[in-house]
């Protein structure tokens, strides 16, 4: 289960066992709430780990002021250490910590100064996402209006740096913005990213099931006004035919350190892959008694247009 959009810290402890209440879950499922680290304090944290909660995602951004500010962020580095530590008071067995870099104004040494002081809270999991311009933000607006965009260069170093400074404090990385220690991989991300099927709950969720996708209406308005009416709160949905599935089974694993199969010697791609092998944007791995294709980090860094290449290759006419 995963709490996740918005900031559903901001529920008591009592509406969040409501709901947790009125789901029947299997010993040891995950149970995931997103927070802001100024929204909870250890009574609420207290409060969620006695309802079930077993994880939490604290939205950290950066650990520079100046960055939260310009992000509109209103929490300072000191308030998340503040929730790391009320979380583990609590007993909440695994935090992460999202971070984004490439916003305007942060320097490399910005993110740097970040990054180890998400690290140096000890977390269980770090997710880093490049920030990106999406229409109807202060951002986009700012950008249409002649700002600079987010450079792809500076946010191409700034992955590269966090990838070093993980690595060197123990974190793998297992999917292209996430790293973990060994056995806190996030079993909700995971599930995405292995086409598994998950439940819509609430405004603006997405679901998954029997390869047909749904999405709820936006708003929480329209979304109560649909359940108190007795009808479907679905917004739209689609249906994935074979080969839209297979395409977007390579396209989800391969952002994974767990990859695809390797095509075998005159299967179609296999001259493509060899040729991504030797630009050193693929690396061949054993995995038992198969072999995989994962990328390595200059692939990650360019995945689209890598996975662009493997799909129109052809590979996914044999990729099971």
């Amino acid at each position: 289960m995963f709490f996740g959009g918005g900031t559903p810290s901001l529920l008591r402890p009592d509406q969040l066992a409501t709901i947790l209440d009125g789901v029947v879950r299997a010993p040891g499922a995950e149970v995931t709430v997103e927070c802001n680290p100024d929204s909870v304090d250890l009574e609420k944290l207290r409060g969620y780990r006695a309802a079930g909660v077993d994880r939490v995602s604290f939205g950290v951004q950066s650990m520079t002021p100046h960055v939260l500010a310009a992000l509109g962020r209103t929490h300072d580095p000191a308030n998340v250490a503040r929730a790391v530590a009320d979380a583990r008071t609590a007993g909440i067995g695994e935090v992460n910590l999202d971070l984004i870099y490439g916003t305007p104004g942060e320097s490399l040494a910005d993110w740097e100064a970040s990054v180890r002081g998400a690290i140096a809270l000890q977390p269980d999991h770090v997710s880093a996402y490049a920030l990106t311009v999406e229409p109807g933000t202060p951002l986009g607006a700012q950008v249409r209006a002649g700002a600079a965009a987010p450079d792809d260069d500076d946010q191409a170093d700034k992955y590269e740096l966090a990838d070093d400074l993980l690595g060197e404090a123990g974190y793998d990385w297992y999917e292209i913005s996430n790293w973990a220690r060994p056995g806190a991989e996030c079993a909700h991300n995971r599930l995405y990213w292995t086409m598994g099927e998950y439940l819509a709950v609430g405004c603006a969720a997405h679901g998954h099931e029997a390869g047909r996708r749904y999405w709820h209406v936006r708003t929480p308005e329209r979304w109560i006004e649909a359940v108190r009416a007795g009808t479907s709160p679905e917004a739209g949905s689609e249906s994935l035919d074979a080969a839209a599935r297979t395409e977007e089974a390579i396209v989800l694993a391969l952002r994974t350190n767990a990859g695809i199969p390797e095509p075998g010697p005159g299967s179609p791609g296999r001259a493509e892959i060899d040729d991504l092998v030797t630009a050193g944007l693929l690396q061949r791995q054993r995995a038992g008694a198969s072999q995989r294709l994962v990328l390595t980090r200059a692939g990650r860094l360019l995945a689209s247009d890598v996975t662009a290449r493997v799909v129109l290759s052809g590979v996914g006419t044999h990729y099971d």
